[in-house]
């Protein structure tokens, strides 16, 4: 697996009305042995916080074989100044990476 970004994101949790991320389980990429590390659980404003810095983060899914295929790139986009993070940039005041596994 090339590296696809610095941060991989896998999973989601919504809000209860299911309108917003509020958390991502999310891995780092070890170059060195082409794997996905350190999973970890992060708020949406520190994914949107590491956008804004310069990091680069991307969606990824599960295969059978359970090896990872890429996904998309996560961007963030500023709605009535409050930020999302989004794979396709829209108007919706929506998170949109709903195709992604719930945790």
């Amino acid at each position: 697996m090339a590296k696809w970004a610095n941060y991989i994101i896998t999973a989601v949790r919504f809000n209860s009305a299911g309108t917003h991320i509020e958390e991502v389980q999310v891995y780092e990429y070890d170059a060195e042995n082409n794997q996905l590390v350190n999973m970890d659980i992060k708020r949406r404003a520190s994914v949107v916080t590491a956008i804004d810095s310069g990091y680069t983060v991307c969606t990824a899914t599960t295969n059978s074989g359970g090896t990872y295929s890429y996904g998309a790139a996560v961007e963030v986009v500023a709605i009535d100044e409050e930020k999302f993070i989004k794979t396709k940039a829209d108007t919706s005041k929506k998170d949109n990476l709903d195709n992604l596994p719930k945790f």
